[in-house]
């Protein structure tokens, strides 16, 4: 059986880890992992989780399975982090069930669909995060793109996007990020999700929201912004949400799945088909992770410390993305790169070509994945002014 398999390629992200692993230049720099880093680089667990953690291992008493929805107390309180007090919790519009991070959501997520609609198209924005094909294709859907970056002009490709919505059949799903898109950093501003929602709302399709970098933003809240207009706007969407960024809980495998029915009758309904997809899917969903969420948000003290943890990352991605565009400037680089400090998030694209991209690698030990995207928090003041001189160098 197994002798007829062939050897795949690495996963270019993950690739790149392996190779920046076994770099030995000491000025080496990763810029393709999509995860937190600190001013020393490192990926530190939060003082909140900390604490959150200790308190679990103090009172937990059993090991038994939650079920396949996972925990109650959690589903509820990251169903208020992503809604706040939106009228569809009230009227148990919404069902939530916890799932192995982000991409599990996503993954569940697909699988609903196709339950619903055999053979269902899922329209992805061009470019989106790497693993939504393949991860969508796996559940048995057909992906497609829809226009949304400006690689001349580095903008959103609005009017493109708008014009191909308005295209897309009433049985199709469209997958949207909520906020600081991966990988370009464009996000939608508030006119604009405006303009998504009811275009959603005319032609009929799913939309499907990824959240999975609720706070990385501009706050907790304005994240939301578009996720919750669109849940005023249509009377069924599907939310796909992670922990991993936001509570730095990556190795956990925390995220969650919601999903907005037309009645609280309806909701049962998809709540019963939801359960039977996780069922076959990976059965029950892991535990710690969402202790350690539902312990911080339900304390008013580790709250507070969080929201404190969490605005120190983003401003220090946002110092970054300044710092950046100040050190290439200043090593006479005439090319505009202040779009970098126009976006959110971790991740924008430095829109330099491939043969730069692979320079860098080569001559310079900087990792970056080919398409010139890059993770901002690879950036601290002790890389930055060797990272620009870099890219001033290969341009």
């Amino acid at each position: 059986m197994f002798s007829e398999l062939k050897q795949l390629p690495a996963d270019p992200i993950l690739g790149l880890s392996v190779k920046f692993k076994a770099d030995t230049n000491p000025s080496k720099i990763d810029l393709g992992a999509g995860i937190y880093k600190d001013a020393l680089g490192n990926t530190p667990v939060l003082a909140c989780v900390k604490t959150a953690e200790q308190f679990r291992v103090d009172n937990e008493t059993s090991k038994a399975y939650l079920g396949s929805a996972g925990s109650a107390d959690f589903n509820d309180r990251i169903t208020a982090l992503i809604l706040g007090d939106h009228k569809v919790i009230a009227e148990k519009r919404i069902k939530t069930v916890s799932t192995p991070g982000g991409t599990g959501a996503l993954r569940i997520a697909g699988e609903f669909i196709k339950k619903c609609t055999p053979g269902a198209t899922i329209w992805v924005s061009n470019p989106t995060w790497a693993n939504h094909k393949g991860v969508f294709e796996a559940a048995g859907l057909i992906v497609k793109t829809y226009p949304y970056y400006d690689y001349e002009n580095k903008c959103l490709d609005f009017d493109a996007m708008l014009d191909a919505l308005k295209q897309v059949s009433k049985d199709d799903a469209v997958l949207l990020h909520a906020c600081c898109h991966n990988p370009s950093g464009m996000d939608l501003n508030q006119e604009q999700w405006q303009q998504v929602a009811e275009v959603t709302k005319q032609v009929g399709f799913m939309p499907v929201v990824d959240m999975a970098y609720q706070g990385f933003g501009t706050d907790l809240d304005s994240d939301a912004y578009g996720l919750r207009l669109m849940a005023d706007t249509v009377e069924q969407m599907i939310i796909c949400s992670s922990c991993s960024k936001n509570f730095g809980l990556y190795r956990e495998r925390i995220g969650a799945c919601s999903i907005i029915g037309r009645s609280a009758i309806a909701a049962d309904i998809i709540s019963s088909v939801l359960l039977s997809v996780v069922r076959v899917a990976y059965s029950m969903p892991p535990a710690h992770g969402a202790a350690i969420v539902e312990t911080i948000l339900g304390s008013q003290e580790l709250t507070t410390q969080w929201h404190g943890e969490l605005a120190e990352m983003r401003n220090r991605i946002n110092d970054m993305r300044q710092l950046l565009v100040d050190k290439i400037a200043e090593n006479g680089v005439e090319r505009d790169f202040s779009f970098i400090t126009t976006q959110n998030g971790m991740f924008s694209f430095l829109g330099i070509d491939e043969a730069q991209v692979q320079r860098l690698q080569d001559e310079y030990s900087i990792y970056i994945v080919g398409s010139s995207r890059i993770s901002l928090a690879g950036i601290s003041a002790d890389n930055v002014d060797y990272l620009a001189q870099s890219i001033a160098k290969v341009l």
